[in-house]
């Protein structure tokens, strides 16, 4: 092999690498991604069942109902008046609570219209609501900057 032979091969070796890199990084972020649901979306659009979703929104007033151990379903609501039922079993947020911002991540299972939620997550203070359901919220006209979410 000359020179320039090996040369070509050590470049087209590192040019594979490279390649085969990018493309598992590309696979693992495809797997991870969870697009961003409100009710008003999923009544529109539904998801198929087993596809990971974040759903958004705020806590339906009188909608907690606690299960046996840690189970617990509520309500997930936004202005259009849409609900979502959502089961999720593990320790609640402190701050979750009736009418709060929330987002959970989780899927829908086949055969039910009930979103089984593996995380959940609630605002911290009165004036933080999650950063996708305030978008959407400004968007419709909802919420402006600097008021809480009613």
């Amino acid at each position: 092999m000359t020179r320039k032979q090996k040369r070509l091969a050590v470049i087209g070796g590192g040019m594979t690498f490279i390649l085969a890199a990018v493309l598992l990084v590309m696979f693992a972020f495809s797997q991870s991604v969870a697009y961003f649901y409100m009710p008003a979306d999923l009544a529109k659009n539904p998801v198929p069942p087993g596809t990971r979703i974040r759903l958004g929104g705020l806590v339906g007033d009188g909608s907690i109902v606690r299960g046996v151990g840690s189970t617990v379903q509520f309500a997930v609501t936004d202005p259009s008046g849409d609900q979502i039922r959502v089961r999720y079993t593990g320790i609640l947020p402190d701050l979750f609570r009736e009418g709060q911002g929330v987002v959970t991540e989780g899927r829908f299972e086949t055969g039910s219209d009930v979103f089984t939620a593996d995380t959940v997550l609630a605002k911290h203070d009165e004036k933080y609501m999650p950063k996708e359901v305030a978008d959407r919220l400004k968007s419709q006209g909802l919420w402006k900057e600097g008021e809480a979410a009613q």
